[in-house]
């Protein structure tokens, strides 16, 4: 199995200089732990729930705080015919939770952990069916958005 079956359309903030606050607002508005910033088609950064926390944390306000200030800047990045393993041992080593998968530069998608989870959890259920696979692998960021939709918090 390959990252590209797998990885979910990524979420994008395109202004590194709006603030922590709505980069937030956005997070949970579209039910993402992440969102890959960009400057025109590049990719510059990515700021993610750990981000956040970590500078609300330190006492910054995050109406005040610029999204540039906070963002990992060094990104580990992958490629969409990555192996699902290879992907899973880069995650797990850098403890890191959502990969950026990038084709000749440009931004296709990301990895997060919950994409890993929702194929390993469907594996255990139907270990002979890889289409059942990529089909769960498709609904787990479907089921994030519907949550919020319920009022579903946590």
């Amino acid at each position: 199995m390959r990252v590209s079956e797998i990885m979910t359309k990524a979420a994008v903030m395109d202004q590194s200089d709006d603030t922590l606050a709505s980069a937030a607002k956005k997070m949970w508005e579209q039910q993402t732990g992440s969102l890959l910033v960009m400057d025109g088609e590049d990719l510059v950064g990515i700021l993610t729930e750990r981000d956040v926390l970590k500078a609300v944390a330190h006492g910054v306000r995050p109406e005040d705080v610029r999204v540039s200030e906070v963002m990992t800047k060094d990104l580990v990045t992958v490629g969409p015919g990555t192996s699902f393993r290879e992907a899973a041992k880069i995650m797990a080593d850098r403890w890191i939770r959502h990969l950026p998968v990038l084709d000749d530069g440009k931004l296709v998608g990301v990895l997060s952990q919950r994409d890993l989870a929702g194929v390993l959890a469907g594996a255990l259920n139907e270990p002979d069916s890889l289409q059942r696979l990529v089909d769960a692998s498709e609904l787990v960021r479907e089921r994030r958005l519907k949550r919020i939709e319920h009022g579903v918090w946590d």
